[in-house]
């Protein structure tokens, strides 16, 4: 089992900066492939972000170039970096690793385990 817990979540304004992270305890988080989804009410969860490797992250669309994905595995913790934060970016963040590399890594049902979710507001 792994426990993920996100933070940094919060209210700001368009144009301004958040930084989430997510930390995870239980079974080692080296070798995991942890990512980013976030959800709006009655949507679907979608896919921001996911890192492989520290060359090897992927992006959907509407993040790149604003969103950077991190990871500190001495620390087991995982990291969003979202600038230039748009009133369309509000949702809930979620945090979510797997065991291994899946070729369908925007797809959430691949995915294991998952933290609680941080609130993220865009005002405009």
């Amino acid at each position: 089992q792994v426990q993920l817990v996100e933070s940094g979540g919060g209210l700001v304004q368009a144009g301004g900066s958040l930084r989430l992270s997510c930390a995870a305890s239980g079974r080692s988080f080296t070798r995991s492939v942890p990512a980013w989804f976030r959800q709006t009410p009655g949507k679907g969860r979608e896919f921001v972000a996911a890192i492989r490797s520290v060359s090897n992250k992927y992006y959907s669309d509407f993040a790149k170039g604003r969103f950077t994905i991190s990871r500190d595995n001495a620390n087991n913790t995982v990291y969003l970096q979202m600038n230039g934060l748009k009133p369309e970016d509000t949702a809930v963040y979620y945090c979510t690793t797997r065991g291994n590399w899946h070729v369908w890594y925007y797809d959430p049902t691949v995915y294991d385990f998952w933290g609680q979710g941080t609130q993220v507001t865009v005002s405009s």
